[in-house]
């Protein structure tokens, strides 16, 4: 995911993007917990692209915000 796909997305489908990843972030931490997780990286990725999709959100809101403004 690159955040070039993102700012193609409505805010509502980040949203749902963003609700996904967190499930999917706890599920990872679930089965690192139990030892069953196979590949560690993917908690960071899931951390970082949680972190993208709340950036573009931000931006987004940012934008409206100061489009309202004008």
């Amino acid at each position: 995911m690159n955040a070039k796909e993102l700012h193609d997305k409505t805010p509502d489908q980040l949203r749902e993007e963003l609700a996904n990843l967190k499930k999917q972030s706890f599920n990872l931490r679930f089965q690192q917990a139990t030892g069953s997780l196979e590949n560690p990286a993917q908690i960071r990725a899931a951390r970082r692209n949680a972190a993208r999709v709340k950036t573009v959100l931000n931006q987004k809101a940012a934008a409206a915000a100061a489009e309202k403004e004008a």
